[in-house]
């Protein structure tokens, strides 16, 4: 059978099997073969109520999805390639890991070819860094798309990228994994799958019951609080990395060139400020009291970090700028001090460039534990943590952060992008 052949008869087959575990089919099924055999309706005032039950735990992710046996895909040998896949979130944690990661798996091979495949929208920056991506748009962006209809599209577009690429390893990085994706990547029987995810897999937790088995290794990227000793008892392999940062020393912008691209006075003091929440048109606003508070000294410049997945900030205030680039971190240097929000990805960032660091910690964010995580920067003499906000605590604790400024040592701590990429070279190998 040629490829293409074999391609076209595989695309038929998820579409049939799409078909066959759909709830109204199955639904249907279950009336049909009642009216077939008579003395089945009477039950079905019992059994179709329980039917769509056992459906709906299933779309909840209760019980393990029902599905039909896939035939196993006709690809030809693995190649030497890496699919990965980050998930879109409301910012760059999941899409930066991987990137982190990516960048050092082919620093350690570089006859490694590593494909995207993602939903998250700046492909621009792939394109820079010199990987290649596949891109399909989130279900919110499609009108009248339901998610059934979306995971059937992510598990078509998903197989259409291992058909063309024939991956030896899938990453997936996401704390929710879609059940299109988790179909394509059940008809791979020789590509090992594996799932990074910050946090363990707790009692309770909202994933489908059914999902970690789909992938042989879990990874856990490590945070500044010790992870739970233990996590529910799911049977894959699992194995932990130091946090994951994106940049190395090396590859950050001098001070002067840094200062330049920002047009901040060689002699002035430099803040950076990130925080998630609030409009700096907002005079009330968490954000705009911290601009005030900082700007209060005629020495202090203030750059406000913009996402590049948000809203565009509008801004006239003196000796404040604007910076929306990817990544931010590249700046650093340019900066004495900076004011955050307790996020993974910046926290460990600032805490790799051992910058003194004001933190705003979310105290509303699930099971992301914030403000443990501030703590640490606390105890360890480069962080202070604000946890109620308001003038007169900004104003102050910014006094104490200009205090802070060339006082701080330099950080020792280890990026586990790199001793990741060699734990995950060797599993490959294995």
């Amino acid at each position: 059978m040629s490829d293409e052949s074999g391609s076209k008869t595989a695309r038929l087959e998820r579409e049939l099997n799409r078909l066959r575990s759909s709830p109204s089919l199955r639904l249907g099924i279950h009336i049909t073969d009642a009216m077939r055999k008579p003395w089945r309706a009477p039950f079905l005032l019992v059994t179709l109520p329980f039917m769509m039950l056992k459906i709906g735990l299933e779309m909840l992710g209760r019980l393990p999805a029902s599905t039909v046996p896939t035939l196993p895909n006709l690809e030809s040998a693995m190649t030497n390639t890496v699919v990965m896949f980050p998930t879109n979130g409301v910012g760059f944690g999941h899409f930066t890991r991987m990137l982190a990661l990516a960048k050092r798996m082919r620093g350690e091979d570089p006859e490694l070819e590593i494909v995207f495949f993602t939903t998250m929208p700046t492909l621009h920056i792939l394109k820079e860094a010199g990987f290649p991506a596949h891109h399909v748009s989130g279900p919110k962006y499609f009108k009248g798309l339901d998610n059934a209809k979306w995971n059937g599209l992510l598990e078509e577009e998903l197989c259409v990228c291992f058909d063309a690429h024939r991956p030896s390893m899938f990453i997936f990085d996401g704390a929710f994994p879609y059940r299109g994706m988790l179909r394509a990547v059940a008809a791979q029987s020789s590509m090992k799958k594996i799932w990074m995810r910050r946090g363990t897999f707790r009692s309770g937790s909202s994933i489908p019951v059914d999902s970690i088995s789909h992938f042989d290794l879990i990874v856990h990227p490590e945070d500044s609080v010790p992870l739970p000793a233990t996590e529910v008892d799911h049977g894959v392999e699992t194995l932990t990395c130091p946090p994951i940062v994106l940049l190395d020393d090396h590859e950050l912008l001098s001070r002067e060139a840094a200062r330049s691209r920002l047009m901040i006075p060689s002699d002035a003091i430099a803040v950076y400020v990130q925080l998630g929440a609030g409009e700096i048109n907002d005079i009330d606003s968490e954000v705009r009291l911290t601009v005030e508070a900082l700007t209060s000294r005629n020495d202090i410049h203030v750059v406000l970090g913009e996402s590049m997945i948000g809203e565009r900030l509008e801004v006239s205030l003196p000796r404040v700028h604007i910076i929306r680039d990817y990544p931010n971190s590249m700046y650093f240097d340019a900066f004495d001090a900076t004011v955050l929000a307790g996020g993974y990805n910046s926290f460990h960032e600032v805490r790799h460039a051992s910058m003194p660091a004001l933190f705003y910690p979310n105290m509303e964010t699930g099971m992301d534990d914030q403000l443990a995580r501030c703590k640490v920067a606390e105890s360890e003499g480069w962080g202070i943590v604000l946890e109620v906000r308001s003038k007169e605590s900004i104003s102050k604790a910014a006094d104490e952060l200009f205090s802070r400024i060339g006082s701080i040592e330099g950080s020792s701590v280890e990026s586990g992008a790199l001793s990741l990429a060699r734990q995950l070279a060797t599993y490959l190998d294995s």
